[in-house]
């Protein structure tokens, strides 16, 4: 299934959230999970570029390699409650 061993050591989720960040970079609800951290630069860039496909790729990449991570981390927790 892979995982494991993928590139940018920023794309680690972290449970540590400023909040306060979240609420004023207007973060919806429904993305204010382990990986916000990357959402908020990635919404600047964004609107920078009137969300232009190809301009923030790199930024985009790593949240959703972020994202990724995070879910891989949900499924062996998952895994190890049944043990």
């Amino acid at each position: 299934m892979g995982g494991g061993g993928h590139g940018h050591a920023s794309a680690m989720p972290t449970y540590k959230q400023d909040h306060k960040a979240m609420e004023s970079a207007s973060v919806p609800l429904s993305h204010r999970d382990t990986c916000a951290h990357l959402l908020i630069p990635l919404n600047k860039c964004r609107r920078a570029t009137f969300y232009m496909p190809f301009s923030c790729g790199d930024q985009r990449h790593v949240y959703e390699e972020c994202e990724y991570n995070a879910y891989l981390q949900r499924v062996e927790m998952k895994k190890q409650m049944g043990k």
